[in-house]
């Protein structure tokens, strides 16, 4: 098991905001807790981008492929389209590290 080292002022607030005293269960506690608000965060943006296009990313990426979006190539459905994808990966990656600590 690999040791680290915490400032005291770190431990405080570990300990306080989980509740936990030992301070490898507390961090872990933390982890899981910024986890599920990253994921949180994302899953909210990508249901915004569903919303506003009425489809899944699968699918906007697809009809994008295909030349089915109007104006694919304006600044804004390309920002969008790229902040979308973000979303998405990050979700993934959000819920892969997730499961990892449950």
């Amino acid at each position: 098991m690999n040791q680290i080292a915490i400032s005291k002022p770190v431990y405080r607030i570990l300990s306080s905001v989980t509740g936990e005293v030992r301070a490898d269960v507390a961090l872990e506690l933390a982890a899981r807790d910024l986890l599920r608000l990253k994921l949180k965060d994302v899953e909210h943006q990508v249901a915004g981008f569903e919303e506003q296009y009425h489809q899944s990313f699968a699918e906007f990426k697809q009809a994008w492929h295909s030349d089915k979006i109007a104006d694919k190539h304006s600044f804004q459905v390309e920002h969008d389209y790229w902040e979308w994808e973000a979303a998405v990966e990050d979700a993934k990656k959000y819920q892969q590290l997730l499961d990892e600590l449950l």
